[in-house]
């Protein structure tokens, strides 16, 4: 016991001896090259800082010397060399960002030492747009910040990001009136940035430091944005330019293959902090990744620096340059994919060489690479602008006719989006008088790409935002200071905020939420079964009801092309909410919501958490005698949905109340289904041996029986229908959560889940009936 005591008194005061020698012989602080990785790795070079360093849960161990420093008697040297502190992983939590400078450059963290840290530098660069310790799902974040006090004192100069490791080469973004904007490069794991602020108005330009750690976890389990670039059957594989520009980085495929991958991932980019804004988290579509030479850097193009980035697939389509040019002299943003004979034969090229499987959906954004400005009749051939999800490829298709402005690695990107080199129409197009500048081009060509992105994940047109005509200042989203624009004839922002920047309307939003594309590691499985039911009760009341859950409605007043208002039934980003299973509207409740007269008719597209919608045509119509009927006992009945297409000539409509509804004394016992390929009918029978048929006993059809457990106080509880145009299959629920299985064919087929809303049951079932049951819905009592 005595030698432990002696061991720890003359170690601790070996260090501090250690300490003070230290910090009289260093008085002041080893200025070290900006780009040192040695800055880099740990924020504890040498003993004269380490006390500074240490976290909470560091303890005085870790000052201790080694084993194989200690003599034979088991003292320590006259002289211990002092020992440097590893560096901490950080720790995966979503603390709150703060600035963790010091005026040499070294972070600083929390310590027990009752020695007090020198105070951060106030012109330190702080990171506004993300917490310290965040996760991430994208290799090119956002970020945006500021440096000093804008309100008071603003500055201008420079920031710089060292990566940790060089990992990736330093990027330099301007800072103006103390504002900053930087897109950010992440490798797998933790990434400890540092982000130096260098100004010429002020003193010591090495000591304005600030770090930040950025998680970024790659996702592998939603399915991939594909990009693909389309050429003509001939084509050599050049797109417009302007001669200074072919000379200085060509417009070969090899171009056109980095221009278009860093657009991409601006649209990522600004995508994911989109998300981050509305509250949903950090979630983002992923591309499809390989490993090749990187061209996010103009280093690793020259050094050949090997990097997982996204994969641009080359398809030829069976057409040549000249007949895919005269397809369509100039299509419209608006054009359908029906009326595009440019799309598909696009569409065909890109189906073939992806060869999507049944029931397995392609997204792919594509970029039609032999778009021409044809200066003789001052027309843009070859191009086109669609998203559609035609036969298993959703895809987004837009031209090159802007290609030669779009930047091709993160150094480009500010200085792209701030050239204002007038458009040369000699060589190239002024689309729509959007590219009157080479920044307004890039700026039209990768928004109005995104915009058909949009479309690809479901999105339709807005009355703001990316899918309205707010697509125009996505440039804003990158830098802090906006040119002249020869569109406007004015000029450009003298500062670019959060509040001018373009954006995704809170539907656009909504969509993604819930895309298969968007999703997380935490998020819960997809359910499959999220239909919607919609069920007009008692007291002007509709119950809306699924599964997945209800996300959010859109209102659509009469002669309304756009969604004006919508009612939301999230709250945060939760990961497994999904909306609540049941929700209840009125129709004055809606009216007064969107400030119309009854006399509007008012349409209903209703949104599950599973990306199922329902349409309701007219609200009013849900209070017809169409859906409120009478029992025979004199009480009120409400018909649910129908599933199943219209009826065929020849067919009739039936109706059926199930006489355990209103009968006390009945107690229904099974359910007989008679069934092939599709199903004929259903047969209700009783304990005393009474039954009720609905549809048709075809003869030769199978008949399968499904008893309920009547001791238990089984009861029937509802349906799921497999439908197509015909009703293909039906599966028996119980109270008891007890399934029949699938009578009929069920493959293949969206299922429909009809259950009565809590505090009603079934009364009957109704549809339309020829040789077999064509449309089904369930009828629901109080």
């Amino acid at each position: 016991m005595p030698l432990f005591k002696d061991f720890r008194r003359r170690s601790k005061a070996i260090f501090s001896s250690a300490q003070s020698s230290s910090a009289s012989t260093n008085g002041t602080v080893d200025a070290r090259p900006e780009n040192s990785s040695s800055t880099l790795d740990s924020p504890t070079p040498s003993l004269h800082s380490s006390n500074f360093h240490t976290s909470n849960n560091e303890n005085s161990s870790q000052h201790l010397p080694t084993l194989s420093k200690l003599n034979g008697n088991g003292c320590t040297p006259e002289v211990a060399a002092p020992q440097v502190t590893p560096p901490q992983r950080p720790v995966p939590i979503g603390a709150q960002s703060s600035r963790s400078s010091g005026i040499n450059g070294s972070p600083i963290t929390p310590t027990n030492s009752a020695r007090v840290p020198p105070p951060a530098s106030p012109y330190a660069p702080r990171v506004e747009s993300i917490s310290e310790n965040s996760w991430v799902h994208q290799n090119i974040l956002l970020i945006s910040g500021e440096t000093g006090y804008a309100h008071k004192h603003s500055l201008d100069g420079t920031l710089t990001i060292y990566h940790p490791h060089d990992s990736f080469p330093p990027t330099t973004w301007p800072v103006f009136e103390s504002h900053f904007k930087a897109l950010v490069h992440l490798t797998p794991g933790p990434n400890r940035l540092r982000l130096d602020f260098t100004c010429s108005k002020l003193p010591n330009p090495l000591a304005h430091t600030s770090w930040i750690n950025i998680n970024y976890l790659p996702l592998i389990n939603a399915p991939p944005l594909q990009l693909a670039i389309v050429l003509g059957s001939d084509s050599d594989g050049h797109y417009d330019a302007v001669p200074e520009r072919v000379s200085r980085e060509g417009n070969d495929l090899d171009s056109a293959i980095r221009k278009f991958r860093m657009a991409a991932y601006l649209w990522q980019s600004f995508t994911g902090e989109q998300m981050y804004r509305n509250q949903f988290g950090r979630r983002c579509f992923r591309f499809e990744e390989e490993w090749q030479v990187g061209t996010l850097s103009a280093r690793d193009t020259k050094t050949e620096q090997m990097r997982n980035e996204a994969r641009v697939h080359i398809i030829r389509c069976n057409k040549t340059v000249e007949e895919l040019r005269s397809l369509s002299m100039l299509e419209q943003d608006d054009a359908s994919s029906n009326d595009s004979e440019l799309f598909n034969v696009v569409h065909d090229a890109i189906s073939r060489y992806f060869g999507p499987q049944r029931g397995h959906m392609q997204y792919v954004s594509a970029l039609l690479l032999d778009t021409h400005w044809d200066k003789r009749t001052q027309t843009i051939t070859g191009h086109t602008a669609v998203g559609s999800d035609k036969n298993g490829i959703k895809l987004a298709l837009f031209g090159s006719y802007a290609l030669q402005s779009y930047p091709s690695t993160l150094e480009e990107v500010v200085p792209a989006f701030s050239d204002c080199t007038r458009t040369d129409t000699n060589f190239v197009a002024n689309y729509q008088n959007e590219c009157g500048s080479s920044w307004e081009a890039a700026n039209s060509g990768i928004a109005r790409h995104l915009r058909e992105v949009g479309r690809l994940f479901g999105c339709l047109d807005e009355e703001s935002g990316i899918m309205g005509c707010d697509y125009a200042p996505l440039n804003r989203s990158f830098t802090v200071r906006e040119p002249y624009s020869t569109r406007t004839k004015s000029q450009g922002l003298r500062l670019c905020l959060a509040d001018d920047e373009a954006f995704w309307h809170r539907l656009d939003i909504l969509r993604f939420r819930f895309h298969p594309c968007f999703r997380l590691p935490r998020d819960p499985p997809l359910t499959s079964e999220n239909s919607i039911q919609v069920w007009p009760v008692d007291n002007d009341k509709t119950i809306i009801a699924s599964p997945a859950g209800i996300a959010f409605i859109e209102i659509f007043v009469e002669g309304d092309e756009i969604c004006r208002s919508y009612i939301e039934y999230l709250d945060g980003d939760t990961g497994s909410n999904a909306g609540p299973k049941q929700v209840t509207i009125t129709e004055s409740e809606i009216r007064h919501r969107v400030k119309t007269k009854k006399s509007k008719q008012i349409r209903l597209v209703i949104h599950s958490g599973g990306l199922s919608t329902h349409t309701v045509d007219d609200i009013s119509e849900l209070k017809t005698k169409c859906s409120v009927i009478k029992l025979p006992n004199g009480q009120s009945g409400y018909r649910g949905r129908k599933v199943g297409h219209s009826p065929l000539p020849g067919s009739s409509f039936e109706q059926l109340f199930l006489e355990c509804s209103f009968i006390q004394t009945k107690l229904l016992v099974s359910v007989k289904t008679y069934h092939n390929d599709f199903v004929y009918g259903l047969e209700f029978c009783y304990e005393d041996s009474t039954s009720q048929i609905f549809g048709n006993k075809k003869a030769g059809a199978k008949c399968s029986e499904f008893v309920f457990d009547t001791r238990r106080g089984e009861i029937l509880m509802g349906f799921c229908v497999k439908a197509g145009p015909l009703i293909d299959g039906i599966e028996i629920i119980t109270n008891l959560s007890r399934k029949s299985g699938v009578f009929g064919n069920g493959y293949g087929k969206s299922g429909h889940r009809l259950i009565p809303p809590l505090g009603y049951s079934v009364a009957g079932v109704a549809g339309s009936v020829r040789g077999h049951i064509e449309e089904f819905s369930l009828i629901i009592t109080r």
